[in-house]
């Protein structure tokens, strides 16, 4: 046999054995070790911030108080003392024939001495007790109005808790008294004057709507719109008169309506005579009807 032959007879040979043995080798191959790698450190937690402060609703609440306060104190400086006196309550003669019926017979009443703002209740001043305003007319400076007799006693309780005094309604003999100027009268018709235009807001000059608070001319006491701008709660029950004598009056003892004065915005001249009056159920409010506070003791 040719040596060439024989050389390639034994390569062929040998080839499958050393390919199974290269395939044992590979199969056999230890799998290289599988290293996990550490976890990552756990970050520390960071320490939470403090829960932040509503500013805004602080700030609110600041301004308020402070608005509460500055009303308060506002609303007593305003007070006006009324020494007490006697006087002729009804249609006296300064009225003439714009007198109603209602207001007769005239009758003679004395009253202890009290105080009384020179100013109707203002929006301002509402809110600041209530914390809403239900006027139609809107203005801090203007007259609350839109407020029953209801309210107005929800408004006193809530305000004599605040201030620790025991401010009221005027009785309808005390609302008289001073509005005719109390012990310096000089007997106008009007709270003030005889000219309706110089002290009042009423039908002919009040452009249809309510005006700040003390922009016309005050009574003999330094008080402001009592004729005109809005009517003012009393604390009686609406009743007939007598022609008996009387001191310090409260009125029926119940009734229909709780008692009003003063005219209004929308009224015509006469419901803004002193000795006018009229009435409203106490669960009544309306857009030219609002109230004035008295004290009997400082």
């Amino acid at each position: 046999m040719n040596p060439k032959h024989i050389i390639l007879t034994l390569l062929l040979m040998l080839c499958p054995i050393g390919m199974a043995a290269q395939s044992t080798i590979t199969r056999n191959k230890p799998k290289p070790a599988v290293t996990k790698p550490k976890p990552a450190a756990k970050p520390k937690a960071k320490p939470k911030p403090a829960p932040r402060r509503n500013s805004t609703h602080h700030s609110s609440n600041s301004s308020s108080t402070t608005s509460l306060s500055a009303e308060l104190n506002k609303l007593i400086n305003n007070m006006v003392y009324v020494s007490g006196g006697t006087f002729t309550m009804g249609g006296t003669s300064e009225q003439g024939s714009d007198a109603f019926d209602d207001e007769k017979p005239t009758y003679s009443v004395t009253l202890s001495s009290y105080y009384i703002c020179k100013y109707e209740v203002t929006q301002a001043l509402w809110r600041a007790v209530m914390g809403s305003n239900p006027s139609k007319f809107k203005g801090d400076n203007l007259p609350v109005e839109q407020v029953s007799w209801n309210d107005c006693q929800t408004f006193i309780n809530r305000l004599n808790s605040y201030t620790g005094r025991n401010f009221r309604l005027p009785t309808e003999a005390e609302w008289e008294f001073a509005a005719r100027g109390g012990n310096y009268s000089r007997h106008y018709k009007y709270s003030g004057s005889n000219h309706i235009g110089d002290v009042a807001w009423y039908t002919d000059n009040s452009g249809n709507r309510t005006h700040p608070v003390g922009t016309k001319q005050a009574n003999e006491l330094g008080l402001y719109d009592m004729s005109g701008n809005v009517w003012e709660w009393c604390s009686d029950w609406y009743g007939s008169y007598s022609s008996y004598s009387q001191s310090n009056p409260t009125g029926a003892t119940s009734g229909f309506g709780r008692v009003e004065r003063g005219g209004n915005w929308c009224g015509l001249a006469r419901y803004c005579c002193s000795s006018h009056r009229s009435y409203y159920t106490p669960g009544n409010s309306f857009d030219d009807l609002g109230l004035r506070l008295v004290l009997s003791q400082l």
